[in-house]
């Protein structure tokens, strides 16, 4: 336990681009490593890159076929053996359910003794990166597969995270083309009692796609943190929109605030995003009465509908860019065709299902890019 503590108090005094060198000093000398590495998840969530300093710098690996891979999507410590008496540890590097990335140790072949307190530094250290890159991009860099537009650089710095987790649900989102989007985005807040979850699906392309979901997205949280209620959220947001582009550009936007005792929910419907359930085997759409896009009109009023989510419910959040894209011979996916791949999916855990969903549209589009954004979102729901 004193070198867990000794690991903790390393990781809470280093420098910021300074993380890696400390968590690896620490278990060099205490735990006897052998190799300490750093992998975190790139923006596609194909590959785990590695934080390294030139002219040290391992290959990325697979999200999918590698041991630091399995580690990442089964969110367990993966063991396997390495050189003669050593055997490496890849141990995922998580902070309440968002996935950030694997640290991969080599080690003497003890590591049963210290497997719980390796993940507790790994994850130790996930709590420490998110601070980091307040004041450092060294990490997020580390992320980059390729260079992100000025647009997704916007978006991606829009988000709250792509997972979290907590007893009464679990939640998991993706977004793509993840290095080149424009406005889809994702919002969620939780408090003790509540969950606020906002699915929006935006209009134009490039920077000004992204300018107008950020305006949005901002009005939304300035409302909610006001402690306004969602059908009036959607009102000042409404105004903030329409008062900048004065109708010429307007947003879609799906929105819910869940009460995490009982499930029953207060949704606005403003636009396209669609909600898929899975209940009980059964894949159905939910429809909601449809009220106007944020910032098409002056001053629109939205009225809240409810919604009640039952414990072991699966809903699926998509945009247009899923929900509506053609093959080449121009059939468009459809409710049949979500329907299936949710199925598909079911015994995957919520962070995974939105990348498995997506993957499942790249074969239905026939080319690996879209034209336009897609987003998917899983809420699994638990209830108390």
């Amino acid at each position: 336990m004193n070198r867990l503590l000794t690991a903790q108090r390393a990781l809470r005094t280093a420098a910021p681009h300074e993380l890696l060198d400390a968590v690896r000093r620490v278990l060099v000398e205490q735990y006897t490593a052998d190799s300490v590495e750093l992998y975190l998840a790139d923006y596609g969530l194909t590959v785990l890159r590695p934080v390294s300093v030139l002219p040290h710098v391992p290959e990325p690996v697979s999200v999918h076929n590698s041991p630091a891979g399995r580690a990442f999507g089964a969110q367990e410590p993966f063991v396997e053996p390495a050189r003669s008496g050593l055997v490496r540890a890849h141990l995922p590097v998580t902070v309440r359910g968002d996935r950030l990335g694997v640290l991969s140790v080599t080690l003497p072949d003890q590591v049963t003794d210290v497997l719980a307190e390796l993940a507790e530094i790994a994850r130790a250290l996930g709590h420490e990166l998110i601070v980091a890159e307040r004041d450092t991009d060294l990490y997020l860099r580390a992320r980059r597969e390729d260079r992100l537009t000025l647009a997704a650089e916007m978006q991606w710095q829009l988000l709250p995270g792509r997972s979290r987790t907590r007893p009464e649900f679990e939640l998991g989102a993706q977004l793509e083309p993840a290095y080149a989007l424009h406005g889809d985005t994702f919002d969620w807040s939780t408090t003790a009692d509540r969950l606020m979850l906002y699915v929006t699906d935006g209009m134009g392309e490039g920077i000004e796609a992204s300018l107008l979901t950020n305006l949005a997205v901002n009005a939304l949280r300035n409302a909610r943190r006001a402690g306004i209620p969602l059908a009036d959220q959607a009102a000042l947001a409404d105004q903030a929109v329409h008062a900048h582009y004065r109708g010429r550009c307007y947003l879609s936007v799906l929105m819910f605030d869940f009460d995490l005792a009982t499930g029953h929910a207060q949704v606005v419907d403003a636009g396209s995003p669609q909600l898929l359930r899975l209940r009980g085997g059964t894949v159905e759409r939910v429809a909601f009465d449809a009220q106007l896009p944020l910032g098409m009109f002056e001053e629109t009023d939205y009225v809240a509908q409810d919604f009640r989510a039952e414990p072991g419910d699966r809903l699926v959040f998509v945009s247009d860019g899923v929900h509506a894209v053609a093959s080449p011979g121009g059939e468009t996916y459809g409710d049949a065709a979500l329907a299936r791949a949710i199925l598909s999916t079911r015994l995957l855990p919520a962070a995974e299902v939105p990348h498995a969903v997506l993957r499942e549209l790249t074969d239905h589009r026939g080319r690996r890019l879209p034209d336009e954004d897609t987003l998917v979102v899983c809420l699994d729901w638990r209830g108390r």
